[in-house]
Formats: C-alpha cells, structure tokens, sequence
C-alpha cells in the first residue's frame, strides 16, 4: 500500500448517489437496499483539528485509515465483542450509476465502507486508560472525568487504575464534543442502552489496547460510535446497538509508543496530535485563533503526519 500512499489526494467525493453528506473526513451516500438499506462511507484525505477541517489533504490519509478501521472493526465482531456496520468495503458494489460525476471508480480504492444503515446514538463513548487531553483539563479544574472521582496527585498521561467510560454529546461540526456524565448520556440515550455501550465500550477497548501493546503501542484512549439497524423506511428494526462509523484509528484514538513512555508531560504519538502541537505553535504565535478557516499545513507537517499514521497501521496489523 505504500507505494499508492503518494498518488493525488481526494479532498471531496462528487457521487450521483442520493442523500450526499459531508462530515470533517468523510463523505457520505445512501445506496439502494441490496437487500438491507446500505450507506456508502469514503474516506476523504481531509483532516481535522480543533474541530475545524484544515485546507490542506493528507494524500493517502484516506485509505489508511479505511484500513485500520476495517482491520478493527473486524477485530470487534470476530472477538465476540460487538457486530458491527460494515457489509462491504469493495469499490465493485458501489453501483455503476454513482459515476457520473467528477469522482470515479478509482477514486474510491482502499476508501470505501458500505454498511447498514443505523440510528446513530447521538453520545460519543469514550473510553481512556490515560489521563491526556481533555480528560486531563477536566482533572486538573475538578478532580474527576465526566464525574468520575481520579486520586489526587495524578500527572498529565498518568496510567489510570481501571480504564473509565466518559461519554460526550455528539456537536455539529465546527461545534465541539461536551463531556457529559453517565446520568446525563443516560438522559439522552436511555439508562438500559447506555449501560450496555458502557460495557460494549469497555470490553473493546481492553480487547484492543492488549493488542496494541504486543505490538509496541499504547492506546490511550479512543471513541466510538454506535447505531440501532433501520429499514429503508427509517424504523428501527433490531434493538441490539452496533459499532458504526470508523473505530480505533488515529483520528478517533491517541495512540503512543510504549517503549517511550514517560508520564508527566504529552507524549510523542503515532496520531494527529502532530498536527494538533503544529497548530498549538501557531495559536500561540497569533497565527491562527482555532476557528475556521483553518490554516494551510506546511509540507514537512502532511508528510510528518502520513508517516505516523503509515507506522501505526504496520505496528497494528502486524
């Protein structure tokens, strides 16, 4: 896959498909129930940060990603852990008619996930092991993450005692995630339900970050995203919440090297925190006030970053 990572970026997709959608990275589709109602999900080489969607592609981000997240997504669903959204990832299926556009057939290899269509729970689960990010900010101002008490005299990407489940409200882009309480998750989602992603959640994260750390990785913490099966009428028709959208990439997770590990300060990552520490360098200098539009990314940042995220799919998938 390397030696395709270089080709030219696809910033947008432009398919003759109904119900076209835009999200930070990806594009969306619906397709013809086949015999399920299906959406078409492409992986973009957009990338985000800040919640603002940068101007400048990543060539290849696309489908490494599409990669890692189709390796773990059928990680989740043969572990027992889950099932999942994915039906397909093969270009082939998506019908011939959807070409009629500037995008083509191509544009879509290594890119593509056809999965059931589902009623998105509108909560992010986040799951960490570690306390970085916001999770640390929350600490740092309160003593706890989304209500759950930590010790005191805990250091910035300290090693928590348990991993902890601190969802987040789902924003619209450009508006950023909350963190919230499980009361207030349950709230939203339905007590019953919440508890079984906090399980889900948790049971997939400890799965994966075992794997990870055979290969030398440490997942820090990441997010999913769960959905409820819908018929082409948009009814819920299985009650059981399954895995949708991406898991456990480098633009949903914190990934770090364990052999240089050191908590107390950030750690150096195979994830777009990269970008993030570029972007933080700017702020500071008055380049840029983290809103859109964002700022073009130097050429040593994109290759910088396509590199992390190249080492983190050969560390995982091998």
């Amino acid at each position: 896959m390397d030696s395709s990572d270089s080709e030219h970026a696809v910033f947008k997709t432009d398919l003759a498909l109904p119900e076209p959608g835009s999200g930070k990275v990806r594009d969306t589709y619906r397709l013809p129930a086949d015999p399920l109602d299906r959406l078409l999900i492409v992986a973009t080489d957009r990338i985000s940060a800040f919640d603002v969607v940068l101007p400048t592609p990543v060539p290849g981000k696309g489908r490494l990603l599409t990669e890692i997240a189709c390796f773990w997504l059928d990680f989740i669903a043969s572990s027992g852990i889950s099932r999942t959204h994915v039906v397909s990832t093969d270009p082939a299926d998506v019908p011939p008619q959807a070409f009629s556009g500037h995008t083509g057939r191509a544009d879509l290899a290594g890119r593509v996930t056809i999965g059931r269509r589902c009623r998105v729970i509108p909560v992010e689960c986040v799951v960490r092991g570690y306390l970085e990010g916001s999770g640390w900010r929350d600490y740092l101002r309160t003593g706890a993450v989304c209500g759950i008490a930590l010790p005191e005299g805990l250091r910035q990407c300290d090693r928590l005692e348990q991993p902890i489940f601190t969802p987040a409200t789902k924003a619209e882009q450009g508006a950023h995630d909350e963190n919230i309480g499980l009361d207030e998750a349950a709230a939203i989602a339905g007590g019953t339900l919440m508890e079984t992603l906090r399980e889900r959640s948790l049971a997939i994260y400890r799965a994966a970050a075992a794997h990870a750390l055979e290969r030398g990785i440490i997942l820090a913490d990441t997010k999913f995203e769960f959905g409820l099966p819908v018929d082409d009428a948009g009814r819920v028709i299985d009650d059981d919440p399954i895995v949708i959208d991406e898991a456990l990439t480098p633009d949903s997770s914190r990934f770090w090297p364990a052999d240089r590990y050191e908590p107390g300060h950030a750690q150096p990552s195979f994830d777009k925190q990269f970008v993030r520490e570029y972007l933080e360098s700017l702020a500071r200098s008055g380049g840029w006030d983290k809103t859109a539009p964002g700022p073009a990314l130097p050429t040593e940042v994109v290759a910088g970053t396509l590199a992390r995220y190249r080492e983190a799919r050969d560390r995982l998938l091998a």
